[in-house]
């Protein structure tokens, strides 16, 4: 099969992007560029302004300011059909009277194209449902009807594939499915797909760029393992997976190790997470751990080597399926989430006195002043 070659010069810029609705600013001075080829996905939660943003680059909604290019080409004023860019939406909007081979030959033929045969069976093919040409939309599954909206989205060749969350009406296996055949399907075309989505594991699973959105702005861009492992804000850091986060007073600094108090708990961390003026005059930082970075022994156990540690007493467990989760309670009076996988170990009850560690490079450090959503966006690069 032949597969669609990259488009050369389809570089998306958005510069200054806004869009508001009355006194509703949507999306605020939003910037980003994105090289071609890349597959980048716009997260956040509901009002975040990502889809908004997506609908503007599709020319479905015109924005109050700012400019959306393409490559050297202006798409700012330009009607949805004159823009090199299709849009896969959740509700697939299928033709309904029409079989499969004719749905995802409809771009072809509306372009006056007679001989659609060779294309219409690449494209069957690429998302793997050739022999299902006479079925009509009613006849085959959600994940199928998906991938016969990827198919006819991408049989004109467009520059750029906008996905609105394409996965939110499948079932939890088949949506899984279908990230890993979205990644498939990207990585053989090789063209831009910008994904907007609600959900930290879909972005985390397709995308290699995530923008993360806030209040119609970007948080952090960057690979998933980036944003995860090293988030800039508590919003990030709580967005994707969970945080444990701990309020310490800086102590000192002992060659790569910089010491923090926590009540009468001593621990470290690498001088590198504090630099970037990071520091605030009072030396106050928040620590964060994700709960599947904690080790939970009995409160007796010697403490590995070079391992951070505090006490505290188990006061809720709960079984996950691949892992059980605790809640601990510190000396402090703070709640603590632990994950611990599932190997045929005891469970450990409420009550018990336990030890948490956990090694200080699997920490990240967030200035303590810093608001749970970043005061301004950076500019956003994809990598």
């Amino acid at each position: 099969m032949t597969t669609p070659q990259p488009t050369e010069d389809a570089e998306l810029r958005l510069i200054g992007l806004t869009k508001r609705f009355g006194p509703v600013t949507a999306v605020d001075d939003l910037h980003l560029r994105v090289p071609s080829g890349a597959f980048i996905a716009l997260l956040g939660p509901s009002g975040c302004g990502k889809t908004t943003t997506l609908r503007m680059v599709a020319g479905l909604e015109a924005p109050t300011a700012g400019q959306i290019l393409l490559g050297d080409s202006d798409l700012t004023g330009l009607k949805p059909y004159r823009r090199p860019v299709n849009t896969v939406f959740q509700s697939y909007a299928l033709f309904p009277h029409l079989d499969i081979y004719e749905n995802v030959a409809f771009g072809l033929r509306r372009s006056g194209i007679k001989d659609v045969r060779a294309q219409v069976g690449q494209m069957l093919e690429l998302v793997q449902l050739t022999g299902f040409e006479r079925r009509r939309p009613s006849q085959v599954s959600g994940g199928q009807a998906q991938r016969v909206a990827l198919a006819r989205a991408l049989i004109n060749h467009p520059k750029m594939l906008l996905l609105d969350e394409p996965l939110g009406a499948l079932d939890l296996k088949l949506r899984r499915e279908m990230q890993l055949t979205l990644k498939r399907i990207q990585e053989e075309v090789r063209i831009t797909f910008l994904h907007v989505t609600h959900d930290q594991e879909e972005a985390m699973t397709m995308a290699d760029t995530i923008a993360v959105m806030s209040q119609g702005r970007i948080e952090q861009l960057g690979h998933p393992e980036q944003l995860y492992e090293r988030p800039r804000t508590q919003f990030v850091a709580n967005f994707l997976g969970q945080s444990n986060m701990l309020r310490a007073t800086v102590d000192g600094r002992d060659g790569d190790l910089v010491t923090l108090r926590i009540a009468d708990t001593t621990l470290v961390v690498p001088a590198e997470m504090l630099s970037h003026g990071m520091l605030t005059a009072s030396g106050e930082v928040h620590v964060g751990v994700r709960p599947e970075k904690l080790d939970l022994a009995p409160v007796d156990d010697p403490v590995p080597q070079g391992r951070n540690a505090l006490r505290g007493v188990v006061v809720d467990t709960s079984f996950m399926g691949t892992s059980t989760q605790y809640l601990v309670r510190t000396g402090w009076d703070q709640e603590l989430t632990v994950f611990a996988q599932n190997r045929h170990t005891d469970v450990v009850a409420p009550g018990t006195r336990v030890r948490l560690t956990w090694r200080p490079e699997h920490a990240f450090v967030l200035d303590a002043d810093t608001p749970t959503s970043a005061a301004a966006p950076q500019p956003a690069v994809a990598p």
